[in-house]
C-alpha cells in the first residue's frame, strides 16, 4: 500500500483547472531529476482536490525523504504563484466588496486598481513592483512550506484565511488607502469644477498671462506685454473657498482665477517641474493653457 507520506493533496474552491494545468506542465521539471509524480482529481462537496502521488521506483526506499521534500517545495512554489497571480486580485475585490459595498461599481473598479497599485508601491511611494512582489512571495512561500512540513493536505481557501492573515491584512490596508486616495481625488475634481465655474462667470481682466514656473512652488506672472504682474495689487481679491488657512498653492490659483485671463502661457525653467497648483491651473483653465516651447522667460534668472 502506498504510504500517505508519498501523497500530497491540494484542495480549493476555485482556480482548480489552473492549478492542475500548472502542475501538469511544470511537474515535467521533476521528471528530469528522476522524480515522477502522478496527478488525480476528485470532488468533495464544494472542494476539488488534486492529489500528487510519487510514482513507484525501485530505489525509492533510499530516496523517499529527499523526494518528498523536493515535491513539497515544488508544490509550495506552484501554490504561491497561483495565490499571487490569480487569487490576489479576487482577494482585493472581495475586501472592497465587503467593506465598501456602498460605492458604485465603477468607483469600486477604480479603488481596486488603486489598491493593486498600492500593493506594488515602494516604501518611498515610487513604483517598486519587483521588490514588493519578492517580499510577498517570500512570505507566502515560507508559510506554505511550513504548513506542508506538517501536513500532506492543504485547502487553499482555509489556508489563505487562517494562515496568511498578515498577507491579507496587507491587502486590506492597501484597499483602505486606495479608498482614501479615491475620496481625495474625487474631492479634488469637485473642487476643480467649482473653480471652473468661477472662471466661466468672470469677465477676463487679461488677454494673456505668462506664468514662469520656478523651483518648488515659486511662480512669476507677466502680462501680454511681458510686464510683471505684482501680486500685491491683488490683495483683497483672493477667493476664499474654505475656512482653513489658505496655502501658497491655493493663493496662487485663486489669484490667477481673479485675473481670469483668456489665455495662459506656461514657461518652465527646469524640466520635469510640477506641482498641485500647476496641475490645477491646467485643469481649471482647460483649453486656455499652452506650454511655451522656449523663450527668454524660460531661462533661469528672469525676474518680475
Amino acid at each position: 500500500m502506498k504510504s500517505l507520506a508519498q501523497t500530497i493533496s491540494i484542495g480549493s474552491t476555485r482556480h482548480i483547472d489552473l492549478i492542475k494545468a500548472r502542475l501538469g506542465c511544470e511537474l515535467k521539471l521533476l521528471e528530469r531529476n528522476g522524480l515522477k509524480v502522478k496527478l488525480a482529481e476528485q470532488s468533495e462537496g464544494k472542494f476539488t482536490f488534486i492529489t500528487c502521488r510519487l510514482a513507484d521506483k525501485e530505489e525509492f526506499i533510499h530516496r523517499e525523504k529527499d523526494d518528498r521534500l523536493l515535491l513539497k517545495h515544488f508544490l509550495a512554489n506552484v501554490i504561491t504563484d497561483v495565490i499571487l497571480n490569480h487569487w490576489e486580485d479576487l482577494l482585493v475585490r472581495g475586501i472592497i466588496q465587503e467593506n465598501y459595498y456602498y460605492f458604485a461599481e465603477e468607483d469600486k473598479d477604480l479603488i481596486h486598481r488603486g489598491a493593486l497599485n498600492r500593493i506594488n508601491q515602494g516604501p518611498d511611494g515610487q513604483n517598486g513592483d519587483s521588490l514588493r512582489l519578492i517580499v510577498r512571495k517570500s512570505l507566502i512561500l515560507q508559510k506554505v512550506i511550513e504548513y506542508l512540513s506538517g501536513s500532506n493536505q492543504i485547502i487553499l481557501d482555509g489556508f489563505i484565511k487562517f494562515r496568511l492573515k498578515e498577507y491579507v491584512n496587507e491587502l486590506r490596508e492597501a484597499a483602505d488607502k486606495a479608498v482614501d486616495d479615491f475620496l481625495i481625488e474625487r474631492e479634488y475634481w469637485e473642487f476643480v469644477q467649482i473653480l471652473k465655474y468661477f472662471v466661466e462667470i468672470q469677465e477676463p481682466r487679461y488677454e494673456l498671462v505668462h506664468i514662469v514656473v520656478r523651483d518648488g512652488n515659486n511662480f512669476s506672472l507677466f502680462d501680454e506685454n511681458l510686464q510683471g504682474i505684482k501680486t500685491d495689487s491683488l490683495e483683497g481679491c483672493v477667493i476664499e473657498l474654505s475656512n482653513n488657512e489658505i496655502s501658497y498653492d491655493d493663493l496662487f490659483v485663486s489669484m490667477l482665477i481673479t485675473l481670469s485671463p483668456r489665455k495662459i502661457a506656461l514657461h518652465r525653467i527646469c524640466e520635469g517641474q510640477s506641482s498641485l497648483a500647476l496641475d490645477t491651473i491646467v485643469n481649471v483653465f482647460e483649453g486656455r493653457v499652452n506650454w511655451c516651447p522656449g523663450c527668454h522667460l524660460c531661462q533661469p534668472g528672469v525676474q518680475t
